[in-house]
């Protein structure tokens, strides 16, 4: 599988590096990372990782000016593209089809390639306007999915809350994790 991510300057750097990661450990996919400057400098603030460290976690990684790159065209063939975490700018962009760099460029072919497009929009509380442009992009096909948590499975760190939203993410992009925690599952001692 060909996975696109994306990662935006929204706080929640640490949704798209545990993609990333958790990505990189699944034999037969391979990942294709857009990192906006933005993204760089809050992944930084919030992670303490630099940019490298974090395009070293992708198969494969592109400058977001790179507007001419594979990512760019319908022809270049992938399974699923996630924005983790999605900005409002982001996601505003996408939704009004302001193609102006390659994150928002490649969104916009997975839409209208028809392929996955999941979008981990981070921001609270969400007005008016951020609601309508989540109602136009699903009604564009895009998968809107706040990394909300859900607390059934016990968690017992900040790991455990992120892995929750990741998965359901990796669930959504068909590559289901075995250890996923689920409802109704038994709990282990």
């Amino acid at each position: 599988m060909e996975i696109v991510v994306g990662i935006s300057g929204a706080s929640g750097s640490i949704y798209g590096l545990r993609l990333l990661e958790r990505l990189r450990a699944r034999p037969g996919v391979q990942s294709h990372l857009i990192l906006t400057r933005s993204g760089e400098r809050t992944a930084w603030l919030e992670t303490n990782k630099k940019a490298a460290e974090i395009r070293a976690l992708a198969h494969h990684s592109y400058p977001v000016e790179d507007i001419g790159c594979r990512l760019a065209s319908g022809s270049f063939l992938t399974d699923a593209m996630v924005i983790a975490p999605c900005s409002i700018h982001t996601m505003s962009a996408i939704a009004h089809g302001i193609s102006s760099n390659l994150l928002v460029r490649a969104a916009d072919v997975a839409l209208k390639e028809r392929r996955k497009l999941i979008l981990l929009v981070r921001e609270t509380p969400f007005h008016l306007g951020h609601l309508r442009t989540m109602t136009q992009l699903a009604e564009m096909g895009a998968i809107v999915a706040p990394p909300i948590p859900g607390f059934y499975h016990q968690p017992q760190s900040v790991m455990d809350i992120v892995d929750f939203s990741v998965d359901r993410v990796l669930d959504l992009i068909g590559l289901p994790a075995a250890d996923a925690k689920r409802w109704g599952q038994e709990k282990h001692s």
